[in-house]
């Protein structure tokens, strides 16, 4: 049993669940939900405080702020918390209200912005808002974690190796694209490694993250109404656009099994599953990552109003959630006859 002083310094990284019964596919799912931020986002968090006082940025005095649509800010409340930092988190109107009062209840300070950029996303605003923010007091530090190295460095560290760690045979991991550090931090280290690892970036529809047109996207965590700094398209081996009704259908279909996941890891199993189905998945060893869990989202994925409002009275039906069902339990059926290589 581990015993720590330092809420940072506890990060669950080897826990994979087998979503086969459930999707139909042969598919693990690695869970990045078990630390006390509560995401993935702990690792990048973690790395850029460190980094940025290696390199002498942060003194006593000083304000960390961020832009963060939340699990970011969460985990910087925290480590600012453990460190005696102050921390303002810049974020918007689709923050989760759990996460923005997780945030204060950490001490963090939180500003909420209300207008849309020029892509219709809050992304464009929320950084001008940071800027002005840096330019007019020198003692905020912002860390940045679309241009911050230390966001895909962390994954190169430690996500990577845990999954090649568990998973030697590797064939095909898919990776949820939000501000990419995830995404570029494991690419790079597959790229590396002893055997070919097709490295497939799942995105919401309306996302500009690869080009495309900006739409509408309610749901946070995955999608940029930019282009991500981080971003080097020639490491990625193909992109899967996932509509947000069926973010919503897989994180529900999931929850009939008893795991409660969050959005985005809703978003990055449809779009896994969608790929095996197309694909001769027979034999293949495939890892999705899952950000975080599905507490976060009670108020929003799964509140009834909340989704009724925004898709339409039929959001689960339709697609045909028993339909679904139906078809994932006959591609298990299918599956438990075929031969294992």
């Amino acid at each position: 049993m581990p015993v720590i002083s330092a809420p940072y310094a506890f990060n669950e990284g080897h826990l994979f669940v087998d979503l086969e019964s459930i999707c139909g596919q042969p598919l693990h799912l690695k869970c990045e939900g078990f630390n006390f931020a509560g995401s993935i986002k702990l690792k990048a968090a973690n790395e850029m405080v460190e980094s940025a006082e290696r390199d002498g940025l942060l003194t006593p005095e000083s304000i960390l702020v961020e832009s963060s649509s939340g699990n970011l800010g969460v985990a910087l409340s925290m480590i600012a918390a453990s460190k005696g930092y102050q921390f303002l988190c810049v974020t918007d109107s689709r923050c989760n209200l759990s996460t923005r009062l997780l945030m204060e209840a950490l001490g963090s300070e939180v500003h909420v912005i209300a207008d849309q950029d020029s892509n219709g996303g809050f992304l464009g605003t929320r950084i001008e808002y940071v800027r002005q923010l840096c330019a007019s007091d020198d003692r905020y530090i912002w860390l940045s974690q679309y241009t911050n190295a230390g966001n895909w460095r962390a994954h190169y560290r430690t996500t990577a190796p845990e999954i090649a760690q568990q998973f030697p045979h590797l064939d095909v991991v898919f990776i949820g694209a939000g501000t990419t550090g995830t995404l570029m931090g494991c690419a790079r280290w597959f790229r590396q490694w002893h055997r070919p690892v097709r490295i497939v970036a799942v995105d919401s529809v309306g996302s500009v993250a690869f080009g495309g047109e900006p739409g509408r996207r309610m749901i946070p965590g995955l999608g940029m109404s930019m282009r991500p700094p981080l971003l080097d398209e020639s490491i990625v081996d193909e992109v899967i656009r996932v509509e947000e009704a069926d973010t919503i259908r897989m994180c529900h279909r999931m929850a009939r099994r008893g795991f409660l996941f969050g959005g985005s890891t809703g978003t990055v199993v449809s779009g896994a599953t969608e790929w095996l189905a197309r694909h001769d998945a027979r034999g293949l060893s495939a890892v999705a990552i899952a950000p975080d869990m599905g507490e976060r989202y009670l108020d929003t994925v799964y509140q009834t109003n909340w989704l009724q409002d925004l898709y339409g009275d039929h959001v689960l039906e339709d697609g045909g959630m028993d339909t679904m069902t139906e078809e994932v339990e006959s591609a298990t059926r299918a599956s438990e006859r075929r031969p294992r290589s």
